[in-house]
């Protein structure tokens, strides 16, 4: 259960704003639908306070009642306001074009990823022709310590966001999921090394991806690109391949920001 809310030591944070926003990042797609009674326990809260809060959300169109149910959702002002956000941001407008090249010269998914707090979250997803495919999605999450694009993120970011994923908890996805401190930073110094990552069966078991940093003007890593697939297409010996166009293409899109590299 979440920690209660209903005080903080902050004067300037707002309780009830703050559990507006507690409710609404509880929502995801494995659990998109929920009553008042599982959020007022998810979250710690009292039925009424939450029955309020929901009031108010719905009026606004955040959350929609979900019809002969007792359930909630996300409501399509949460798709507008992330609409906006995502073509606003500048890594997006740029490299988004690369990302669809790619897609048609290696056809597999690839997608534009950038660091949210412990995770990686998709911005921007050109999906490839294959009939099987990997279940990905704009705004999708996933724990940055196991996926290649998390991965990239973290090797080129302070040590404050690698000591908040270890702090947050490596837990064991698969016989290969990191889960150690000492592994991760190993990692990412081969990482930084070799100006890529690889996850192999690190988050689901059968699924491969490779990721490449992307800079802005100043040098920044701001985001990664990442190509997702199923281990029989992505296999050993084509890695070398898939790797050298996704740095190429990593390092078209920085340029497109401004970060131009020594030919």
């Amino acid at each position: 259960m979440s920690q209660n809310s209903t005080t903080t030591t902050n004067p300037q944070l707002l309780t009830s704003v703050k559990n507006a926003l507690r409710i609404l990042n509880s929502f995801s797609i494995d659990e998109p639908e929920k009553t008042v009674g599982e959020l007022a326990v998810e979250l710690g809260l009292a039925k009424s306070t939450i029955s309020r809060l929901m009031t108010t959300l719905a009026s606004e169109g955040f959350v929609t009642r979900v019809p002969n149910s007792r359930k909630y959702r996300l409501g399509v002002s949460i798709l507008a306001l992330s609409g906006i956000l995502i073509s606003n941001l500048e890594v997006t407008k740029e490299a988004a074009p690369v990302v669809n090249m790619l897609v048609s010269d290696i056809e597999e998914t690839a997608h534009l990823a950038i660091l949210d707090g412990t995770d990686t979250i998709y911005v921007h997803k050109e999906e490839c022709s294959h009939a099987v495919q990997i279940l990905t999605y704009l705004g999708k999450k996933n724990p940055a310590y196991c996926t290649s694009s998390g991965k990239v993120l973290l090797a080129y970011s302070d040590d404050d966001a690698v000591d908040r994923v270890v702090e947050h908890g490596l837990e064991k996805r698969t016989k290969n999921t990191i889960t150690t401190r000492e592994q991760l930073e190993t990692e990412l110094n081969t990482i930084r090394q070799r100006g890529y990552a690889i996850s192999h069966d690190e988050i689901l078991e059968g699924v491969t991806s490779i990721a490449a940093p992307i800079r802005d003007y100043t040098g920044k890593v701001v985001a990664a690109i990442t190509v997702v697939g199923p281990n029989q297409r992505i296999s050993q010996n084509r890695v070398p391949i898939y790797v050298k166009k996704i740095v190429d293409a990593s390092k078209e899109a920085s340029e497109r920001l401004g970060y131009f590299y020594n030919r």
